[in-house]
């Protein structure tokens, strides 16, 4: 794993970045539509979006004086990737235990 596939990792362990990633897991949302659905205030929705930019899970766009905020289909698809990685490794690791013991 690199330093920035960790940094995803890190930023998603914070429940309020989760619940911003399946929020825009329902499509593009401003940051005052997201501050409406989650329990916390809009500037601490702003930092949160901040950081999942930083780590390219999430893109945004300009819309007259808003910014339009969207999942970012590259970032979502390598952190897809990592998961799947993961998964197969653990089940052939399983599969090779089982082995061991017949």
């Amino acid at each position: 794993m690199t330093y920035e596939d960790e940094e995803v990792w890190t930023a998603l362990a914070d429940r309020s970045r989760r619940w911003i990633v399946l929020e825009l897991a329902g499509g593009e949302r401003s940051v005052g539509e997201l501050a409406d659905a989650l329990p916390i205030s809009q500037p601490a929705v702003s930092q949160h979006l901040k950081v999942l930019r930083h780590v390219g899970l999430v893109e945004d766009r300009a819309e007259g004086t808003r910014r339009i905020y969207r999942l970012n289909e590259a970032g979502v698809s390598a952190l897809r990737d990592q998961l799947d990685t993961f998964w197969k490794r653990t089940m052939t690791g399983f599969e090779d235990l089982m082995e061991e013991d017949r």
